[in-house]
Parts: structure tokens; sequence; C-alpha cells
């Protein structure tokens, strides 16, 4: 099927399958309130207004997800279709009801605030996706919000997004981003009592679907089990038909496969130094997808209680903490499935509950040696790497760069401070009291996997990134953006398709470089 040229003539699945669920469709749809018996609220989008930009949009996204040829993105039905002013054939704009619990503790109804997914679209490759505006109006769920998000925050929301698909983690996607140059919001960014008008904008995301653990928590907390039972029910007739279809028991694999997809992907996480900073069981979600980037982070120098939100100021979503706060959440999700469950089903929940611990510490530790060069564990593999994280913290070494520098030296080389002199990170390395030894160990390490230099080089290039969206470069492409100069934008959007490679551009900014004095600490809010 050739790309979709014309945006007039592309069309949303007639029915989306969403529409089978409880559908809330109080006609005061932009007024809080508590729904019930329902998994989602029927609500309009309501548009941007004023002068409208496209900041950038993922070709990629476009052409493999919607069937999209990219030049469309520039049309003015496209980005009427992003402002939330245009709905294709077969729409159906819903808010989705969730709860969770926020920093341990719960919070009762939350949902889509300020999110409307759209309808569904089946693309040439059979695939389901579900557009999702961000930003686009007032819901039921807007609580204390106006329903709208802003310029930087959208647009650390779509550069993640597409960046950390190409860095390897599941995740969802991001098609395009516009902003408005009259609609403007007000927003406290620091929390210091200093509001100031922002701009608004939108991003498109894109995902299979949307359900978080807290999905099915609010069922059960409002004590609503049919719907409980029905969404599960949907979920996975529609999300895991491997597992409707096989024999035995559906909920006890489904729990399984949700679990360990979520558990397969913090370790990624883990393994490009990714800090989701609001791990909260309501963005956890129920197709182990990184979903909701909000004030994230990526390591720079390494730090392993690394924080990147000013509201967590016990460190609870910190970098190492990260796999645990998983588990601690999928006891979550079946603490939520209990209402359908037999008391052997809960048993053998139980049972995969009591290997999730040793699961992700193991998959943690393979994903750490496959970046070292090494693909199977051996006696003493933890502390080595433990070994090489500490003297990482204590020399306050690059997460990044240490890990792909290694990849671009000779393990006879890591002792020769000539060499070490234009590898930035692994100079600073070397200056660890037990660096030497380290070195010594990682040789005699290699020796054991039976590879070549060469094969040795070519798999650790392939998992150590050049380049991720650190925080530093982000505000930089976001200060430009405010007056609407998006070159910024567009080039990481470029950069990040091949985050593995080394961009000539990207270079001269010093992407890769160590990252200026100022950047150090720099730390987001909650406030978009």
């Amino acid at each position: 099927m050739k790309p979709v040229t014309n945006f007039k003539e592309w069309k949303f699945r007639d029915t989306p399958n969403y529409a089978a669920l409880p559908i809330d469709e109080n006609p005061e749809y932009n007024v809080p309130m508590a729904v019930k018996d329902a998994v989602f609220s029927k609500v309009p989008t309501e548009p941007l207004a004023g002068k409208l930009h496209l900041v950038c949009a993922s070709d990629d996204a476009l052409t493999e997800i919607l069937d999209l040829d990219p030049a469309v993105a520039e049309t003015e039905e496209f980005i009427n279709f992003v402002a939330g002013s245009y709905l294709p054939e077969g729409g159906l704009t819903v808010s989705h009801r969730y709860g969770g619990y926020q920093f341990g503790h719960w919070a009762d109804q939350l949902g889509d605030g300020r999110a409307h997914i759209l309808g569904e679209y089946v693309n040439s490759k059979g695939e389901s996706w579900q557009p999702q505006l961000k930003g686009s109006g007032e819901t039921p769920y807007s609580r204390f919000g106006d329903g709208r998000a802003v310029l930087r925050s959208s647009i650390r929301e779509m550069v993640a997004s597409e960046a950390c698909y190409y860095l390897g983690m599941p995740t969802t996607r991001a098609a395009a981003l516009v902003v408005s140059d009259d609609h403007k919001v007000w927003r406290d960014k620091t929390y210091s009592g200093r509001a100031r008008q922002e701009r608004a904008a939108i991003v498109m995301r894109l995902a299979r679907a949307w359900y978080r653990i807290g999905s099915l928590e609010i069922l059960v907390k409002r004590k609503e089990p049919h719907t409980l039972k029905t969404l599960v029910d949907f979920i996975i007739k529609h999300h895991f038909p491997e597992i409707e279809k096989s024999e035995g028991d559906k909920y006890v694999k489904w729990y399984s496969e949700v679990a360990h997809r979520n558990l397969d992907m913090v370790a990624t996480w883990q393994g490009v130094g990714f800090t989701h900073g609001v791990l909260n069981t309501d963005n956890v979600s129920l197709l182990g997808l990184t979903i909701d980037y909000g004030p994230y982070g990526f390591i720079d120098h390494y730090y392993h209680h690394y924080v990147p939100n000013t509201s967590d100021d016990i460190g609870r979503y910190a970098f190492n903490r990260q796999p645990e706060i998983l588990v601690w959440n999928l006891n979550k999700l079946a603490e939520a499935m209990e209402p359908i469950l037999s008391e052997q089903q809960k048993q053998e929940i139980k049972d995969i509950q009591a290997t999730l611990e040793d699961y992700v510490k193991t998959k943690v530790l393979k994903t750490y040696l496959l970046k070292l060069g090494l693909k199977e564990i051996k006696d003493g593999d933890e502390k080595f790497v433990e070994d090489l994280l500490e003297m990482m913290q204590l020399k306050m070494a690059d997460f990044t760069a240490t890990f792909r520098q290694l990849a671009e030296v000779r393990p006879q080389e890591l002792t020769d401070k000539s060499v070490l002199e234009t590898k930035w990170s692994l100079k600073k390395l070397s200056e660890a009291p037990n660096w030497d030894k380290w070195a010594q160990q990682y040789s005699i390490r290699l020796n054991k996997e039976n590879l070549s230099e060469d094969e040795r080089i070519a798999q650790m290039i392939k998992v150590n990134p050049v380049y991720v969206p650190r925080n530093w470069i982000l505000e930089e492409a976001i200060k430009d953006a405010e007056n609407n100069d998006f070159e910024k934008v567009r080039h990481l959007m470029k950069i990040f398709k091949n985050p593995y490679e080394v961009d000539e551009e990207a270079e001269k900014r010093g992407y890769s470089a160590q990252p200026p004095s100022w950047s150090y600490g720099l730390k987001l809010s909650c406030s978009s």
C-alpha cells in the first residue's frame, strides 16, 4: 500500500473495538466528576485556538503506523487533526477513566484529564492503533487542571517517545506536535508561586491501547467487579490473543505476561540510564510500554540514586529503585485482579509474584553484561558490574559516554593514559583507585567469551548509544522553539532515529561531549 498523500482520504475503523466497553455519556463532559460504571467517558476535543505551527513530526510513525506520506504533516487538514479541530470519519473521542497509587498512596480517580483517544486505525499491516491527543481540553478527569499542555513538556514527550523507541525501549509513540501562537495558559513551572503564561500545545501519541494498572484499580476501589471482569476479558481478547486462544488459565497467564513485559521494559531503562520520574500505578501500562513522559531524565554523570523529578523528595522513583518499584506496582496489579480470581488462581499468581524480584535482577544484570560485550552470566559478574558502577559514581563518570567509550577502546588500552586522553569519560574513570585492577579483570572476563575483538565491538556498539535525550539538550531545543525556531527540535528527531551512530552535526553541537556545567543537577517538575 502506498502512503496516503491526501489526508481527507484517511479514515478510522468504522467502529473502534473500545466502543464495546462501558462509556459514560454525561453531557457535562468538561465538569470534574466521579464517573461510575464506565471505562471511558465520551468527550469531544477542545481545539487549540489561534495561529498554529507544526513543531515537528515523526516520519516513521506517520508512514509505518498511520500509512501517511510524511508531507501530509505540513497540510492544514493534518495540523487541524492534531490541534483537535478535525476528526476523520469513524472517529470516537473518549477519555479513559483510571485511578492509581501515587508515591505509594491511593489517589482515587485520576483519568485522562487532558487527553482524548480519537479512534482506532487499522494500518496496512493489519495492526490496530489508537491515536491520542494530549493537551486537547478538559474532561471529567481534569480535576484542578485546565486540560492543556504547554510547549516545553510537549516537546519533551514528543522527542522522548520516538528516541526511546529507537533506543530499544518498549514505548508509546508520537506522531506530531503542534503549538499555538495565541492560545496561552498559566503555569507555575517551579511551584514557586510565580506563574507565567505559556503557549498551549498538543502532541499526538500512538499506542495499541492506553490501559494501565490504575484502569483496573479504580474499578476495584469503586466496587465495580462486573466492569472489572469485562475490561480484563476485553484486554486479553484484543491485545493478548495468543493467551485468549491458548489452553490453561487465561488470567494467570495474562498476569505473568504483563508482569514479565514490564520487567523486561524496566531492564531496558536501566541499560540506557533512563529514569521515568513518576512510576505511579497509573503510569504503568498493561501492555508493557513506557508511558507518560513527564519529569523523566537520562543520567549524565552516574549516580545510582538519580532523581529527575523535583516532587520526589524521598527518591521513591530514583534510578536504582525502578526495578523494585515495578515489582511493587505489579503486586498492586495482582491485588486489583483478586475480585475476579478463584482461590487457586490467587495462589498461582502469588507463586509468580515470588519469582519477579529475582527475574528482574537477573534481567538487569544481563543488560549490563551485554553493554560490556559479555553474553553469559558467570560467577562474580554481579560484583564485577557493581564495582564498575561504584567507580563511575565515585569519579562522576558519564553513564552513556562511559559505556560507549568502552566499546571504542581495546581492553589492553584501558590503562594507557595517551589513549584515554581522547575519551573524556573514561579518562575520569581511570583516576579511580581500583581502575587498573578492574580493567585487568575485564580483559580476563572478555577472554572467557570466545569473541573476536571485532565481534565484541560490534555487539557493544549496538547496545551503547552515542546520544540520548539529555535534559540540557532538550532545554536548548525548547528555548529556541519558544521563539518559533524549531530547527533544533527537528534535528533531535533526526539524530534519535539513529542514536547508535555518530552524527556530524550533533558532534558539532556537543551532544556526545561532556555536558555543560550548568546542566548538572537539572531537574524537572510535574508542571506541564
